[in-house]
């Protein structure tokens, strides 16, 4: 097994960088502690719901590094770059992974702002007369 692995994961604008070391399961954000940098329960869980799944949260200390976009999309962002990491170590987790949707890229993405309309698809008010 190679000694540090590492996996790329997208979603909206965020990239997540994640290397997976063998350790105690430490995983630090951005330089910190994930429960610092992701406070609420709902976004930590999501990012962090590959390894929970797969039960290899005690077996590697995680870093990530992520940029761009805001907290939901930083989220699913890592998630999908955990799930493809531990996929890279152990091929049979990726069933599991497949069942929950967590190694499918999210395209989904903001819809751009058309020139005379207040917003992607919010027209200005009409007026007859």
């Amino acid at each position: 097994m190679k000694e540090v692995i590492n996996a790329v994961g997208r979603r909206k604008t965020s990239v997540a960088r994640v290397f997976l070391v063998p350790g105690k399961g430490a995983v630090t954000v951005n330089k910190l502690p994930v429960e610092d940098y992701f406070k609420d329960e709902y976004r930590r869980n999501e990012a962090l719901k590959p390894l929970l799944l797969s039960g290899k949260k005690d077996e590697f200390d995680v870093k990530i590094n992520v940029r761009g976009g805001g907290i939901s999309g930083q989220a699913g962002a890592v998630s999908l770059a955990v799930a493809r990491a531990l996929v890279e170590i152990d091929e049979e987790i990726r069933l599991l992974f497949r069942k929950d949707r967590l190694l499918t890229r999210d395209p989904r993405m903001v819809e751009r702002k058309k020139y005379g309309q207040k917003k992607a698809r919010k027209r200005f008010q009409f007026s007859k007369r």
